[in-house]
């Protein structure tokens, strides 16, 4: 193991705040997704201007997908990523549940632990 490859407890942290925070943004896709649902397919009109459960989950999905764009940055200082890698981990924000596809197929491939 040369001293490029030595697991320090930044980059520890920054792995397990970016797989929170991939976990947390597909769950709250989720959330969304649900609250969606509820108003514009079982509320008989989805127009009476209740809203549901999306003022709620909106902001909260809005929130945590900064922070995962903010940590794909961190992610990119922290574990060299190419500019390839990061985007595709940029592009994962917008499907739903991708972040979390992209934090697995990441840490398998190591690049949530090398330099």
């Amino acid at each position: 193991m040369t001293s490029t490859d030595t697991v320090t407890p930044a980059r520890t942290a920054t792995r397990t705040w970016f797989r929170a925070i991939a976990v947390a943004e597909a769950v709250s896709w989720l959330g969304l997704l649900i609250a969606m649902f509820f108003k514009w397919i079982v509320q008989d009109d989805p127009h009476t201007g209740i809203e549901g459960g999306v003022p709620v989950m909106g902001p909260i999905h809005g929130a945590i997908f900064v922070a995962y764009v903010v940590m794909c940055f961190v992610a990119r200082s922290r574990f060299a990523w190419t500019a390839r890698t990061t985007l595709v981990a940029l592009v994962a924000a917008v499907p739903p549940f991708a972040t979390a596809v992209f934090e697995v197929v990441a840490d398998r491939k190591g690049l949530l632990a090398r330099r």
